[in-house]
């Protein structure tokens, strides 16, 4: 969404999100339906990113289609640069902006990814991206896949819930506080607030594979997009330079245990996640260039996190390899 630096210099961001929701029983007027609704991501974006790695491990490919913009936006939307003639073959359409506009003629925030849109209206339903995964979860149950995991368990929501807020506003949005503050002291604020949560977080996995239980949870997806990012971006551009993940043995071991999970690292396209922060962020990189690192050859090294125990999919198992026409680009990853 928008976001806005305060008198002081701290970054805030505007989480007034879109609620609606897709639910089995249609109480929004949204009802579950294989093939009504578009997922639209940008594979650079962390929240974005959520989406994409939730619909796969649940295997929600076949009931749910997926637009990929670009890794840049302008002033006023998210485009389907990527695709031939920069038109989403779905939607038909060139920028996002004409979906939000289809429901909410006068939408006056920002337009985000990722959005789910009803196809069949162009219409935007919902970009609330906290709510997408656990709704792809939960109120899509009927649709996974057999040997999908369980991503949110009644048992486990409310310490999921518990792990999941801390993340969200110490590391998830923690990153960006540092990157936008506007002044030394909200910086230095901000940067005493997201290394007291990375430590935080890496003591709670010495012992644990996972942060909730001894399976993959929604509060996994949450802390790997940002992590996956760590490094590429947030230590150099916004200022996250205590050390870097790859400094951190706990962090960067549960990380790479992760990214060599299918569903995880098959997902992250790491050069449109540096060209889409280093090209658009002008106010913070005003010349657009774009650096060559990291070395990512580290992501794919042995983790040693078998070790610890945790059954990843519970019991279920991997999703198979991505579909045709999703796969990350020849390069793009590690």
């Amino acid at each position: 969404m928008g976001s806005y630096v305060s008198g002081i210099g701290e970054f805030n961001r505007d989480t007034n999100y879109i609620t609606t929701r897709i639910t089995a029983d249609g109480r929004d007027g949204y009802p579950v339906e294989p093939g009504r609704y578009r997922l639209v991501v940008a594979r650079a974006c962390p929240w974005a990113n959520r989406t994409i790695i939730v619909r796969r491990l649940l295997g929600l490919e076949r009931v749910l289609s997926i637009g990929f913009c670009g890794p840049t936006h302008d002033q006023r939307s998210w485009t389907f640069d990527l695709d031939p003639g920069g038109i989403d073959p779905v939607l038909r359409i060139p920028r996002l902006q004409e979906a939000y506009f289809k429901r909410f003629p006068d939408y006056p925030k920002g337009i985000t990814v990722p959005a789910i849109v009803d196809v069949p209206a162009g219409a935007v339903v919902t970009n609330d991206f906290a709510q997408i995964t656990l709704d792809f979860a939960t109120e899509w149950a009927a649709h996974h896949r057999d040997g999908a995991p369980q991503l949110y368990p009644e048992g486990l929501r409310a310490e999921i819930d518990e792990v999941s807020r801390r993340i969200y506003t110490e590391i998830n949005n923690g990153v960006y506080r540092c990157g936008f503050a506007g002044s030394q002291g909200a910086y230095d604020a901000a940067y005493d607030r997201l290394f007291t949560a990375l430590d935080w977080v890496n003591d709670r996995l010495r012992n644990q594979r996972y942060l909730v239980g001894d399976t993959i949870t929604e509060a996994d997806v949450r802390l790997f997009t940002t992590l996956a990012r760590f490094d590429p971006v947030y230590h150099g551009h916004f200022k996250c330079n205590r050390c870097k993940l790859s400094e951190m043995p706990v962090l960067w071991a549960y990380a790479r245990d992760l990214f060599q999970t299918p569903g995880f690292g098959d997902t992250v396209d790491f050069v449109q996640i540096k060209q889409h922060y280093y090209m658009v962020h002008t106010d913070i990189n005003p010349t657009g260039i774009v650096p060559k690192g990291p070395e990512l050859a580290g992501w794919l090294s042995p983790h040693g996190r078998e070790a610890l125990g945790g059954r990843p999919f519970g019991d279920g198992y991997p999703p198979g390899p991505p579909v045709d026409g999703e796969q990350v680009p020849a390069g793009h990853g590690a």
